[in-house]
């Protein structure tokens, strides 16, 4: 699945070398407006401008209309990420992959510890819910918000291909594949043995 788009929030790749209590205090922080010291001005690492006033992501600064413009449609102005996207995904239940808590968690792309808030949060702003069992469904606001992200991302709506836990699937297709199936993929060939 080819991605239209690179313009939404991302969370660094560099997470698991955080320990727990920063990464709460930057999680918990992003979005919070800062302004720059006297004499000082903050880089909007959407624009490259400087800006006097900003929104925090993990360290990196976003004037108010960089934020806006990273927000998507339909998120009801939570900062979604490819993390997100892969929850909801996986709750919609549209494959074989189970929508159990413990293995989104370990499947969205980012560490579990992160996953743990991250899937608290959407479930505070409505987007899943959760089951005594450990289940998650998506809400219809988490379709919505699914649906606008992956319009975002690949200026499609969603199908399970788009997500983490299934991109080498679609890309290699598993050793246990028949005959039949490797003739559908690559083509009709001829068997010499």
């Amino acid at each position: 699945m080819i991605k239209r788009s690179d313009q939404y929030f991302r969370y660094p790749s560099n997470l698991n070398m955080l320990d727990l209590a920063t990464l709460v205090s930057l999680y918990r922080s992003r979005g919070e407006p800062v302004k720059a010291p006297t004499g000082d001005y903050l880089g909007c690492a959407y624009s490259f401008k400087l800006v006097r006033e900003a929104k925090t992501w993990f360290g990196l600064h976003y004037s108010q209309a960089a934020w806006d413009a990273l927000l998507t449609k339909n998120s009801q102005g939570y900062p979604l990420t490819e993390a997100e996207f892969n929850v909801l995904g996986l709750a919609a239940k549209l494959d074989e992959h189970p929508n159990l808590r413990d293995f989104i968690e370990k499947n969205m792309g980012i560490t579990p510890q992160l996953g743990y808030m991250v899937i608290n949060d959407l479930k505070t702003f409505g987007f899943i819910s959760e089951s005594e069992s450990g289940l998650i469904s998506l809400s219809a606001s988490g379709e919505d918000a699914l649906n606008g992200f992956a319009k975002r991302m690949y200026d499609k709506k969603f199908i399970p291909e788009m997500l983490l836990v299934n991109r080498e699937r679609y890309i290699k297709p598993t050793p246990s594949a028949s005959k039949e199936d490797a003739t559908v993929l690559k083509g009709p060939q001829i068997d010499l043995f």
